[in-house]
């Protein structure tokens, strides 16, 4: 009977992990411009249903397969599951929800300025190479209670991914954007240029329904219906929020009003950041994480701004600023009989921040060496002209009726010009 429950306990709580995939979609369009909207929502998408093949085929075993001296997996390429245990199906399913997850992340920080298929190139190093090899350093053996990656021996804890899922997505993002470079119009003679959203209260809405989504990937990666359950959930709940409060107060600080996207972002950064502890810290500890999560994402928002660095949707201060904080909060507020990793508090601390570490050589390194010289033989970003007509048109050949929030002349241009 338990091990029926703890089946349709990972399955619901991976559709919850695929409903992120819509507040994805929903927050990345409705924070970037109308003559994308399409674009960057058929990349969610596409992204998820190539990444699920590409993880089928042979990321799950790079990540879960029979361990290559802590560095690899070796074994489980392209698993036929009618001839394995249900639960090995159910775990399945929730880790390719968490690969996809990730890839996401990046389709919001480069967005309006890629090619479709160069999309579909990084999406494949990203979930081929990158996340399951960083995945199998800090979970392998996670499917059979035991500590199998070199990171993970050496008592690295997180629980549900800021750093393998969200500090991932937001290296890579960030390795891609020092290619590819802003946005036309972005920073004119070194200033910021703000670039209008086409819809906050879709934003919001793909907020709403991410923070509904991660009580499933927080809850979820117990593998188990057990009593960690409702401490995780109530964690998960306290931090999102106080995470909005604190980077909405602290912009009203500074601005003298509500910044709705730094609201957004800092609810974000608050699950972003309790995602790592949530299952061995108090919840009175979960409301300082949460806190510190929200002012950090503000704090990372204006470094990038000042150094020049176009992130159209601020997923690397959500998903990489918050998520190496959560993090290292699993050393600094964490339960250590919880954890049970055997080591001293200062101990703990050290792995967790070899683990941020390696985390960013890894991911950082490798995705900006792999991309540039992709970028040398197919360049991964869009013609200006393409750029400013947009990308519904120019990468699918789409164009709406109800284009009403045109933002440069040329695109009206090619708007009637296509229309005849």
């Amino acid at each position: 009977m338990q091990e029926q429950l703890d089946f349709f306990w990972i399955i619901v709580c991976s559709a919850l992990v695929f409903l992120m995939q819509a507040g994805f979609l929903c927050l990345e369009s409705g924070l970037t411009r109308n003559k994308n909207s399409i674009n960057v929502a058929i990349k969610n998408l596409a992204d998820f249903c190539f990444t699920t093949f590409i993880f089928w085929l042979f990321s799950f075993a790079f990540m879960f397969g029979a361990s290559y001296q802590g560095l690899i997996g070796s074994s489980g390429y392209a698993i036929n599951f009618q001839t394995t245990p249900m639960m090995a199906g159910a775990f399945f399913v929730f880790q390719v929800m968490f690969c996809g997850a990730s890839v996401t992340i990046i389709s919001g920080a480069i967005a309006e300025r890629i090619k479709f298929g160069a999309y579909l190139v990084i999406t494949l190093i990203i979930a081929g190479l990158v996340y399951p090899v960083f995945g199998h350093w800090a979970w392998a053996g996670l499917d059979q209670g035991a500590a199998n990656g070199w990171l993970n021996s050496l008592g690295f804890i997180d629980f549900a991914g800021s750093s393998v899922v969200h500090s991932v997505g937001g290296w890579a993002a960030l390795a891609i954007l020092l290619i590819v470079g802003p946005r036309h119009g972005r920073f004119v003679n070194g200033k910021r240029v703000a670039i209008k959203h086409s819809s906050l209260s879709q934003a919001t809405l793909g907020t709403v329904l991410l923070f509904i989504g991660w009580l499933g990937f927080n809850g979820g990666s117990t593998l188990a219906l057990n009593e960690q359950v409702s401490l995780i959930i109530v964690n998960t709940v306290v931090a999102g929020s106080v995470g909005a409060c604190s980077a909405g107060l602290l912009g009203y600080a500074v601005q003298t009003n509500l910044n709705v996207t730094q609201f957004m972002n800092g609810c974000l950064g608050g699950l972003v950041a309790i995602t790592a502890n949530c299952f061995a810290v108090s919840t009175p500890a979960a409301v300082i994480i949460g806190l510190v999560g929200g002012m950090i994402v503000i704090g990372v928002e204006q470094f990038l701004e000042y150094l020049h660095i176009d992130d159209a949707v601020g997923a690397i201060p959500v998903h990489l600023g918050a998520g190496i904080w959560g993090t290292l909060a699993v050393g600094l507020y964490a339960d250590l009989d919880v954890l049970a990793t055997g080591l001293s508090r200062i101990e703990q601390i050290e792995v967790q921040l070899l683990g941020v570490l390696m985390c960013g050589v890894w991911t950082l390194g490798i995705t900006y060496a792999l991309l540039w010289l992709v970028n040398k033989v197919y360049p991964l970003r869009v013609s200006l002209e393409h750029e400013l007509v947009g990308l519904n048109i120019s990468e699918h050949g789409i164009v709406e009726e109800t284009m009403n929030n045109i933002d440069d002349p040329i695109q009206t241009l090619n708007h009637n010009v296509v229309k005849s």
